[in-house]
């Protein structure tokens, strides 16, 4: 099978989520967010018959999480859960938590990391919300949280969060660039949060060796492509990693969980060992994004070839 353009999602995926995120961000700072929720309806019925691709890649996806067909209401629930996330990200950024419904848990792990001093590696998904994130730094004065993206998606979307919010505080490390790795350890070693999102990469990126190897596993039931680029960055600073994930469960709630995904903070000193740790800690990433997503299969906002269907296949 050839790999699908190494672009796809970046170049269309994330342009839908820039327009989606401006156009929920003039409803919630103009209506409000009951008169924008009501709103919500017609927005996600214009992308489901307009987005044809979206709509597609949507539909592929529920079929294997579900395990069968998807009806309409379903693909429409998927892109419904899509447009709330957007708008409460308007919330969320600008500090407005009151009257939300945020359950933390496994907010242990994170402490302990803290308490280190030396910080610790956020990996999470496209899967629910990254800036319900917010309520830890609610609940911890000071705390740092600072999101690793791709330079262009991150000067885009930080743009438009920084409008709506000029004292934003959750900051962008532009990766793949000179230096993101130096700033990346900085951070942590200031005892800051640095998170990642391991369910997209560029194949531009892997090629030369700045996100890591491409890895088939399985994952709903068809090999997928995986990064470890992450993984191995957190073994090269010798930190530990702890999956982040904020799951949107309707209405006004989300259940922030951090669960420890992978320890390198003594790693093997062998390099067949530390292969088989990045191995076991990619495999460990994939089982537990799987869960999530058989959890809570609408908050899984992938709206792109995944798995490489619409790629030409070799003779």
């Amino acid at each position: 099978m050839t790999p699908a353009p190494a672009a796809e999602w970046a170049e269309r995926g994330e342009r839908s989520n820039l327009l989606a995120l401006r156009v929920m961000a003039w409803v919630a700072t103009t209506l409000g967010r009951p008169l924008a929720r009501a709103l919500l309806h017609p927005i996600a019925l214009y992308f489901v018959a307009a987005a044809a691709a979206p709509r597609r890649h949507s539909r592929r996806y529920l079929a294997r999480v579900l395990g069968r067909p998807p009806r309409w209401r379903e693909v429409y629930g998927h892109f419904h859960a899509f447009a709330a996330t957007v708008l409460d990200r308007v919330y969320f950024v600008r500090g407005r938590l009151a009257g939300f419904d945020i359950r933390l848990l496994g907010l242990e792990h994170v402490d302990a990391a803290l308490a280190e001093g030396r910080g610790a590696v956020l990996l999470g998904a496209h899967l629910g919300s990254f800036e319900a994130l917010h309520a830890i730094g609610e609940s911890r004065p000071g705390l740092r949280v600072k999101m690793a993206m791709y330079p262009d998606n991150a000067r885009k979307i930080h743009r438009v969060l920084q409008a709506l919010a000029p004292a934003f505080g959750l900051g962008i490390i532009a990766i793949g660039r000179r230096g993101a790795t130096l700033e990346i350890r900085d951070e942590l070693d200031r005892g800051g949060l640095v998170g990642l999102l391991g369910d997209r990469f560029l194949d531009g990126d892997a090629r030369e060796g700045r996100a890591g190897a491409s890895t088939r596993l399985p994952f709903l039931g068809t090999d997928a492509r995986f990064t470890d680029g992450p993984l191995r960055l957190a073994l090269l600073l010798r930190r530990r990693v702890i999956f982040m994930v904020a799951l949107y469960r309707g209405g006004r709630r989300y259940d922030v969980r951090f669960m420890p995904l992978a320890d390198f903070r003594a790693p093997p000193a062998e390099p067949a060992a530390r292969e088989q740790a990045l191995r076991l800690a990619l495999q460990a990433y994939v089982a537990q994004l799987e869960a999530l997503v058989r959890e809570a299969p609408l908050n899984w906002f992938n709206f792109h070839d995944f798995w490489d269907d619409d790629a030409p296949h070799a003779p």
